[in-house]
């Protein structure tokens, strides 16, 4: 993506997971917002951003934080929000791995307490470990957690997949989360 896109998608991350009145705009309970007034909100602050920078950043978007609509009138973030939506999601068994990515400085507390949501919806969970070193590495030098996902299901705990196939749970016990030796 280029450079100058990187800089939209994270301001539309602000916008459309964490805090919709920095421009203006209200989402409706599931997130979603008429294209044509996110627009028209973008460009009163950044009046060179155009549909066709968001449709870019839409497609492009390696994570796809974004989706429009089938009939691409409305669009949302499709996870993260900070903000109460509800998205809609189906409890899913997840498969027997997924993985964490964080800070190697985050791994005191991780023990002590699991993984919590923070002020997101849910805990972000991936199925690769590429992905998850990827994100880990956005908070300083990155560790890899491996979180049995099927022994949690079996104990009670639900899982959702998101539209861009990020998994997600309220709270992984340090129980369920295999550990690095160093």
């Amino acid at each position: 993506m280029r450079r100058e896109l990187v800089e939209y998608s994270k301001f539309l991350s602000l916008v459309l997971r964490h805090d919709p009145a920095v421009i203006g705009i209200q989402l409706d309970e599931a997130g979603w917002v008429e294209v044509s007034t996110l627009l028209e909100a973008m460009q009163s602050r950044r009046p060179q951003f155009t549909r066709d920078m968001l449709q870019e950043i839409v497609e492009t978007n390696d994570k796809r934080r974004f989706a429009f609509s089938e009939d691409q009138v409305r669009i949302r973030a499709s996870q993260g929000h900070s903000i109460g939506v509800d998205l809609a999601l189906i409890p899913s068994i997840p498969p027997d791995l997924l993985f964490h990515g964080t800070a190697i400085t985050n791994l005191t507390a991780i023990r002590e307490n699991g993984l919590l949501r923070g002020k997101r919806d849910y805990v972000h969970l991936s199925v690769d470990d590429e992905t998850a070193k990827r994100v880990g590495a956005r908070h300083g030098r990155p560790i890899v957690l491996q979180i049995s996902g099927k022994k949690m299901a079996e104990a009670g705990f639900s899982f959702f997949v998101s539209e861009n196939g990020v998994w997600l749970t309220a709270h992984v016990p340090s129980q369920f989360i295999e550990f690095p030796e160093n």
